[in-house]
């Protein structure tokens, strides 16, 4: 059974062996130590010492296998983006050129640098190593965090944003850096996002255009991207559009794929799920959920099979959920259940 509990020091080993499997585009794993050993430290800090409200915090999060203590997955949740350092994005719009005397009204496609999600909170961080990408690992990984935003509100904005990888190839090559490269910039599509990752991201605005870029000047390839997906990272965007999360048009600068966003009300997740008592025993006609301690240093996940006593308001537990957890009889859990389109 996987556990989701805060990154710890002794974690460094294996942090640096999912940002090396991660590959190209997952900017917020770089295969640097000193960066990996920033955001432990961070998130550490972040927990260690908790904010009266929303500061520049990250809540780093690990999975790890109960039997095992292997650590099989990472996910995340930035408090506030773009405060300290500019977060971009390319909003893409529209302009009209018409002439009615001419009888031309031609709308055309717009790309727009913006730093319109500063201070918004971000979903970062999700990557699920091989041999755990089965059953409902991914979910529990993905939908973790929004106990942790239920459970904790004052910590974040109102709005929470999560940027999709882009489409690029096994080499790196992202066909829509690829434009941006040839025209604006001199450097490869690996070296940009390694850059991004370790924070040196003072050349976007110096070498980025200032001014609204026309799609249509874009090649065929590039355009083809625009707003689009990798591969690998469908299943993530499929979870958070289940929770209500969708597109408005934010596209990433680098390789183009898709921002989304949701008001934290909104969530599904955080929506549905619900404080009750812990009573360890034999839950009968047990239903899988998904169920968190309260804590906040000391905050654990998991997903498990309990049932709920609505006359006491009880999760009834097994010991072994509830020892996972680090709960006992009349402490709280967070629960939401998981129904079957889950």
């Amino acid at each position: 059974m996987l556990v989701i509990r805060p990154i710890e020091q002794r974690d460094f080993a294996i942090l640096k062996q999912i940002a090396i499997e991660s590959g190209h585009g997952f900017t917020s794993l770089p295969v640097n130590d000193e960066l990996l050993q920033n955001k432990i430290d961070h998130s550490m800090a972040s927990f260690a010492s908790r904010a009266g409200g929303k500061g520049e915090c990250l809540y780093f999060f690990v999975a790890e296998d109960s039997e095992t203590g292997e650590v099989l997955g990472t996910t995340a949740l930035e408090s506030a983006v773009g405060l300290s350092s500019p977060f971009y994005t390319y909003l893409l719009g529209k302009q009209v050129h018409s002439s009615r005397k001419l009888g031309i009204h031609n709308v055309v496609e717009t790309l727009t640098l913006t730093n319109d999600y500063t201070g918004v909170s971000e979903l970062c961080t999700l990557f699920l190593r091989e041999p755990a990408r089965q059953g409902l690992n991914g979910r529990l990984l993905s939908k973790c965090r929004f106990l942790f935003l239920a459970e904790f509100p004052e910590l974040f904005d109102q709005r929470v944003l999560a940027e999709m990888r882009g489409v690029s190839d096994d080499a790196g090559n992202s066909p829509f850096w690829s434009w941006l490269q040839e025209h604006f910039f001199s450097m490869d599509f690996p070296t940009v996002d390694y850059l991004t990752g370790i924070g040196q991201k003072g050349f976007i605005a110096d070498l980025m255009p200032k001014y609204p870029i026309y799609v249509s000047l874009l090649s065929k390839e590039a355009r083809a991207v625009i707003g689009k997906t990798h591969d690998k990272t469908r299943p993530a965007l499929h979870l958070l559009e289940e929770e209500g999360f969708c597109w408005r048009g934010y596209v990433d600068i680098f390789d183009a794929g898709p921002t989304v966003e949701c008001e934290v009300r909104h969530i599904r997740t955080v929506r549905s799920s619900r404080r009750l008592t812990v009573r360890i025993g034999h839950p009968v006609q047990a239903r899988t959920h998904l169920i968190s301690n309260t804590r906040f240093e000391g905050f654990r996940a998991l997903l498990g099979d309990m049932a709920v006593n609505e006359q006491q308001g009880q999760a009834v537990l097994t010991a072994k959920v509830a020892r996972l957890l680090k709960v006992e009889d009349g402490d709280t859990v967070r629960v939401a259940e998981l129904k079957h389109h889950d």
